[in-house]
């Protein structure tokens, strides 16, 4: 089933974001929005939760340091126990260096592949839509039309009410 898009162009911050924030008082589902550069304090107002790729950073890193610091103390201790200059079998700054890159090469392939993952950026995906102007000096606020309630006019109004230079619907 397709769903009615309505997209609002905007020159300034500012309007995107007085736009924006009157469609989240009256709970349109805002689809995206669209900036040159990262709009501070857009993401509470479109929607967007707090990212938790850090849990999943903080758990493959001690994932990583967990099976280094086992594997180096079950290799060198427990299954083939050599000496080594007289140093201890189980000597813990030894283990260092391989449980520090063990930790960041699994936070980083954890982080990177949750990403993917939550972005839903698999091979193959086709990019959205472009709106043209958005990756230099223009701004879109996308809203979804859920219900028959809401009047194409109507939100074309809003979006021309905070400045928008441009408005239309489209389907998706």
């Amino acid at each position: 089933m397709q769903r009615r898009l309505h997209v609002g162009m905007f020159e300034r911050e500012g309007d995107l974001m007085r736009a924006a924030r009157e469609c989240r008082e009256r709970s349109l589902p805002i689809v995206d929005a669209y900036s040159p550069y990262p709009l501070h304090g857009i993401d509470p107002l479109i929607g967007i939760a707090r990212s938790r790729l850090t849990l999943v950073c903080f758990l493959g890193g001690l994932a990583g340091l967990t099976i280094a610091l086992f594997f180096q103390y079950w290799t060198s201790a427990l299954d083939w126990p050599t000496n080594v200059g007289g140093k201890p079998y189980d000597s813990l700054p030894a283990f260092l260096p391989i449980a520090f890159e063990m930790t960041v090469l699994l936070a980083g392939l954890a982080t990177a592949f949750a990403l993917l993952a939550r972005s839903r950026l698999w091979p193959g995906k086709r990019a959205p839509k472009e709106l043209r102007g958005t990756t230099d000096n223009r701004y879109a606020l996308v809203v979804a039309e859920e219900s028959a309630e809401l009047a194409p006019r109507e939100m074309h109004d809003m979006f021309t009410r905070h400045g928008a230079v441009e408005a239309w619907e489209e389907l998706e």
